[in-house]
């Protein structure tokens, strides 16, 4: 009997944790809302002599950014090879500290995801919604459920670095059961 219990009681909790692990994730809006923001994402650059993962970005970033010009928003098609990368100076071995907000006009479930090359981890509503920790080419991250409480802007902070090659950085969304959708420059500010 005790096995039989013992059984039921690990099945139990195993049903109870993949239910939890599927429920979205819930944002947090801004707290206070911004009274006026400026259009796109502002963005600091570091330019280290290699960056192969995350935390080698996070460390460049650390040692020395510049402010960069502003994104538009996110979404920068592949490059070809030797261009510049987002509004860096340079092509390669470029990290990113990208800032600002993310409107959600609408409260609801939502499905996000990233398309990068290479790193990436983007936290939306104090919560990790994209990452990638490595080298890859134009790929998209796992979607992320999320539950965007009440409309209004979250704020948005994500670590990106390319490395060699092309350079890719999009972001998409879609409601709960739609197809998805890049974002357009409009949903961002800073």
């Amino acid at each position: 009997m005790r096995t039989v219990f013992g059984t039921f009681l690990a099945a139990a909790s195993m049903t109870l944790a993949t239910a939890l692990a599927a429920a979205p994730v819930k944002l947090q809006p801004a707290d206070p809302q911004p009274g006026s923001v400026r259009s796109g994402l502002a963005v600091r650059y570091a330019y280290p002599q290699d960056v192969r993962t995350l935390s080698e970005a996070s460390a460049a970033l650390k040692q020395g950014s510049e402010a960069g010009r502003p994104l538009k928003g996110l979404d920068h098609r592949d490059t070809n090879e030797g261009d510049i990368t987002l509004t860096s100076k340079q092509a390669q071995h470029v990290v990113a500290r990208i800032t600002g907000y993310v409107r959600f006009d609408k409260p609801g479930v939502y499905n996000i995801d990233f398309l990068t090359n290479d790193g990436l981890r983007a936290k939306i509503g104090g919560q990790i919604v994209g990452q990638f920790d490595g080298r890859q080419t134009c790929d998209s991250t796992v979607m992320t459920e999320v539950e965007v409480p009440v409309a209004g802007w979250y704020p948005l902070d994500a670590l990106y670095f390319q490395r060699l090659g092309t350079a890719c950085l999009h972001m998409r969304m879609g409601a709960e059961g739609a197809r998805m959708k890049w974002m357009p420059d409009a949903a961002f500010g800073h």
